[in-house]
């Protein structure tokens, strides 16, 4: 028994003897637990020895303690390396409870965090860029940007040069304003673009896909060459492969000729200089190469590296070696991309038609699309519902270097998006839903507010003024011109603000928001639905219609530089609506028509307008009252009117009629 001291009723009293007076002093839980608090010298003791051991250098205690602190210090320093490289890959805009989670710390650290810095978030509060810094810093993190969740999915692979083929150059042309780019390119697919475009110029971006003589593709780029037009012209020269510069024989180097060349050089793209309008009796091709050769760019006939050719969009003089010196550019560039693999290209515009929805100028780069894919652009995905080229042919696939009008996008993209074509739907949404949050935070924090300082600004200046502008237009391009050329317009005593801007006929909505934050609309090429027109009335809301944009850059600039009234004003005489259409032989297409509102005369120049967006501007051929020609119908009477050089017309279209009325100028 003597032998059993833990066993039995002999071993318990020796089991708790440490808390009695006659208990074991070597029971060494109860003593440690019996421990006084440390002292705060005891502590300081402790730092001194611990940083001495860090110095290397001896310290008091036993063998096993020190064994034990170094292997305590060796952790340390382990956590103080990990420390060092713990880095957070976020987005910006993410939640503080997000946050919270990365960095595994509770929520309410965050928030304490920020109320020590001054800044008061709750949970589901999403913190910009230098918020994140800052907290994360605190914590002992380093912050990573990523754009957003689709840097992980878009690991690409590299293509093998197995996989790549020949593709077509992507040309695009530029220069200035009516030096001849468009007739140009009109005669290469003897076809009419510029009669289209009001005032002859051209104020969109287009696409185009041409077969030459010898049997090569080429995809041609067209854009506008008015300096409203720059970032159409930087996007035109980011996804070309060649650019041709053209310039006018009879005039000389201008500012947007330098400013193409400018962006030329900088993307890096091969240029070809073509000289036009060498027809004229006035033309001077030898002058042009000079101004070239001042500006350090030498033609291959002076002994440089750049490519020349005189022509002639008119005659076509000179226009089949202009193309044959864009295939050897191209051939020297070795242009190849991989057809079998899913597409990725570049938005070149994007409008929105009522019958079809939002329709969008694609260049495909590499890759095929397809009817049926899954796309991304900017932050609207959708399943490619139909394809057409330039002509308005329908097609079911593009391959690379293909310029294609794309349907079935839930929104227009901007041009200059990339463009992508994912597996399945549910990539392609979260990333939209990504891309689309991070802009709604971006405009929601850009919403500047009035402040003292800007206050004071004002006093100061004495007669402050803030023009609001609601821009609409009928492509994202134009739209897009527009505000940026009006910006510009900002005066120290007048800032113009772009309170919004989109794709698309004028809404009531606008005429609200404009109405809330006393603005002006401008419709760029769209008109108003009758609902907004009523509403504007209502509201005395002034909307502004143009269809050429330096005419909405010069009134907005008298506007703000307090200038007069033009001395012509535009003024709408009447609304038609058409409800029936007759074609008749040797006459044409004949609109039976019921005038809505105000009057309409046969000197009236109208518009034909179909679901709020102008589609022709031309003048009156005939007006008549059952048989007889009249020139007069008012509001409430029907008649027949055809128009001059105009057969397209459907049933439910609106014609405008308007007049130019000479004002007096004001003093």
């Amino acid at each position: 028994q003597a032998n059993r001291p833990s066993g039995g009723p002999g071993g318990r009293p020796n089991q708790g003897g440490g808390n009695r007076p006659g208990g074991n002093p070597r029971g060494g839980a109860p003593v440690r637990a019996q421990k006084a608090e440390p002292t705060q010298k005891e502590i300081q003791d402790q730092i001194k020895q611990t940083l001495a051991r860090l110095q290397g250098k001896s310290t008091g205690g036993g063998k096993g303690k020190s064994r034990r602190d170094k292997k305590a210090e060796r952790d340390r320093d382990v956590d103080f390396e990990t420390d060092e490289v713990k880095v957070l890959k976020v987005t910006e805009f993410i939640s503080a409870n997000d946050l919270a989670a990365l960095m595994d710390v509770s929520v309410n650290q965050i928030i304490s965090a920020c109320m020590s810095l001054g800044m008061f978030v709750s949970i589901n509060q999403r913190l910009d860029a230098e918020a994140i810094t800052i907290i994360a810093d605190e914590f002992g993190y380093e912050v990573e940007f990523t754009k957003s969740i689709e840097d992980e999915i878009e690991a690409e692979e590299e293509d093998t040069p197995e996989q790549l083929v020949e593709r077509a150059p992507i040309v695009t042309i530029m220069g200035h304003v009516d030096h001849g780019k468009t007739s140009l390119l009109d005669y290469i697919r003897m076809s009419k673009v510029t009669a289209d475009e009001a005032g002859g110029i051209t104020q969109h971006i287009g696409a185009y896909d041409v077969m030459t003589k010898t049997g090569h593709k080429i995809a041609f780029l067209d854009t506008p060459g008015h300096e409203a037009f720059t970032a159409m012209r930087a996007r035109g020269a980011k996804i070309t492969d060649v650019a041709i510069i053209v310039i006018a024989a009879d005039d000389s180097i201008m500012p947007q000729t330098k400013e193409a060349i400018n962006h030329a050089q900088v993307a890096g793209v091969p240029m070809i200089f073509a000289i036009n309008k060498i027809d004229r009796p006035n033309a001077n091709p030898a002058k042009i190469k000079e101004e070239l050769a001042n500006m350090n760019l030498l033609i291959e006939e002076w002994g440089g590296k750049y490519q020349s050719q005189d022509i002639s969009a008119k005659t076509g003089e000179g226009v089949d070696d202009l193309l044959e010196k864009v295939l050897l550019e191209s051939e020297v560039l070795e242009l190849t991309a991989n057809p079998d693999k899913n597409a990725s290209g570049t938005v070149i515009e994007a409008s929105l038609d009522k019958g079809r929805g939002y329709v969008s100028t694609i260049m495909v780069q590499a890759g095929t699309l397809k009817i049926g894919d899954i796309i991304l652009a900017g932050q609207h995905h959708g399943r490619v519902k139909a394809m057409f080229d330039h002509k308005g042919k329908k097609l079911k696939i593009a391959g690379p270097s293909t310029p294609v009008q794309v349907l079935g996008l839930g929104g227009a993209p901007q041009a200059g998006d990339t463009i992508k074509v994912y597996d399945t739907e549910r990539e392609a949404r979260d990333i939209a839903n990504s891309r689309e949050q991070i802009q709604r935070e971006q405009s929601l924090r850009t919403k500047k507010h009035i402040t003292l300082d800007e206050i004071g600004r004002r006093l100061a200046i004495g007669s402050f003024k803030e023009l609001n502008i609601i821009i609409k237009g009928d492509v994202d391009g134009s739209v897009e011109a527009l505000s940026d050329s009006l910006l510009k317009l900002s005066k120290d005593e007048v800032k113009v603000s772009i309170i919004h801007k989109g794709v698309g006929q004028i809404s009531e909505s606008d005429v609200l928001l404009a109405s809330a934050s006393d603005a002006i609309i401008l419709g760029f090429q769209v008109r108003p639905s009758s609902n907004a027109k009523k509403l504007a009335e209502q509201e005395e809301i002034e909307i502004r219609h143009y269809s050429i944009i330096y005419d909405a850059i010069n009134q907005i600039k008298d506007a703000i530089e307090g200038m007069l009234e033009p001395e012509f004003e535009e003024v709408i005489t009447g609304n038609i609506q058409v409800r029936e259409v007759f074609k008749i032989t040797k006459v044409g297409t004949v609109a039976g028509s019921y005038v809505t509102d105000g009057f309409i005369t046969r000197k009236n120049k109208i518009r034909v307008i179909r679901d709020g967006i102008v589609i022709h501007e031309g003048e009156i051929d005939q007006l008549k009252r059952f048989k007889d020609d009249v020139a007069e119908v008012k509001a409430g009477y029907e008649c027949g009117i055809s128009i001059k050089g105009f057969n397209n017309i459907q049933i439910d279209d609106t014609i405008e009629g308007y007049e130019m009325k000479e004002i007096k100028r004001k003093k």
